[in-house]
Formats: C-alpha cells, sequence, structure tokens
C-alpha cells in the first residue's frame, strides 16, 4: 500500500504583513541597518510559522491511505501485519469500516506484561524473570478487538497543526486517525509527522 503525504511541501513564506507586524513589533526608531534588517526577519520569521501552525491542517500533514486492521483480526495475523508494515499501531474498524479503536504495540505489551502499560525492556526483564510462560500464551486465540484501546481519539481534516499538537499532549497520543463526516478514516498524524514538520521549520530557519 502505498502512503502519500503532504507535508514534504508545506509553504513557508514570508508575508508582508507579517514584515509590517514585525516592525510594529520593534520598539524604537528603525534606521535599516544590516542588524535592524535581521531583527525585523526574525520577528516576521517567528510569525510567519505561528500563521501556518494556525492555518495549516491535518490535511497538509497526514499520511493517507491509511492502515487499518479488523477488530475481529487475531493478535497473531495483527503483530504479523503491524510488523510487516514497520509500523507500531494502526486504527481498527468494525464491519463497517468505522473507527471503534486504535491498536498499538503499547496494547500488546500492556497484556503480555506485569500490567499497565509497560515498556520494552520492562517485558523484556519480565520475560527474563518468568522464562515459562513470558505472557505470550495469553494473546493465542484472542483479537484485536479485546486488547485495543477505545474509544479512540480522532480528529478531522480541517484540524490546525496547533490543535493536533496541543491534542497529543492533552491525550498523550502517538497518532491521530483523521475521520471524515461519516466516521471514515481518510489519513493519520503521528508523532513523527509533527516532529517531521518542525524539524522542516528548524532547517528552512
Amino acid at each position: 500500500m502505498e502512503k502519500t503525504s503532504r507535508r514534504e511541501s508545506i509553504p513557508l513564506d514570508i508575508s508582508e504583513q507579517d514584515i509590517i507586524e514585525a516592525m510594529k513589533a520593534i520598539q524604537g526608531y528603525l534606521d535599516i541597518t544590516p542588524g535592524d534588517f535581521r531583527q525585523v526577519y526574525q520577528a516576521a520569521y517567528t510569525l510567519a510559522i505561528e500563521r501556518l501552525f494556525n492555518t495549516l491542517t491535518a490535511v497538509d500533514l497526514m499520511t493517507s491511505p491509511v492502515l487499518q486492521v479488523d477488530q475481529d483480526m487475531n493478535l497473531i495475523e495483527a503483530a504479523g501485519l503491524l510488523a510487516e508494515k514497520q509500523v507500531s499501531g494502526a486504527p481498527v474498524i468494525d464491519s463497517n469500516k468505522k473507527i471503534v479503536g486504535v491498536v498499538s504495540e503499547k496494547d500488546f505489551l500492556g497484556e503480555m506484561g506485569v500490567g499497565g502499560k509497560p515498556s520494552f525492556m520492562q517485558m523484556v526483564s519480565h520475560c527474563l524473570h518468568n522464562d515459562e510462560s513470558c505472557m505470550i500464551g495469553r494473546l493465542h486465540r484472542r483479537s484485536v478487538g479485546e486488547i485495543m484501546t477505545k474509544p479512540p481519539v480522532t480528529g478531522l481534516p480541517e484540524m490546525t497543526i496547533s490543535a493536533i499538537s496541543s491534542l497529543f499532549v492533552a491525550r498523550k497520543i502517538n497518532r491521530l486517525p483523521i475521520i471524515d463526516n461519516s466516521g471514515l478514516t481518510v489519513g493519520i498524524v503521528t508523532r513523527t509527522d509533527l516532529a517531521h514538520t518542525y524539524s522542516v521549520f528548524d532547517e528552512e530557519e
């Protein structure tokens, strides 16, 4: 499945209004020397970044199409699919293709480990100390729907990058499925996508 994303072509330009607002923000008389121009430029750039983060939306950032797993898929198949696609999690859908949850490595580790949401190294430590079972047996004959995180945290295509970033922090999530008005998943935004966007801005600066 080929995935596409528009994040590589995020436009970053400083508008005339950005420059005007930046000049207003600088205290005192402006005699345009190279130093003054640098001040104006840096202030205008900061305003441009702020404007972009409040105008660029999930559509500009998300990856589409999205790998999805059925809630009735058994965990062996689901783990194999996630490993094959080299992703750590995916939206879970019902028979009507509507999102009903999200399954990730944290859900698998939580089911296999010592309770809660253990880290990978905690899981390794647990297995090394409990070699006879390692808790993996409990995953057999179980389905994705039994261990997935629900209800899913989702976003809409028109959500801004700023709003998405705030949601990631507030809900402590690593991925945000983007759904349309009918509840179908049209894309996904991950922490990696957000980090990439910030790094693009940093490189351009």
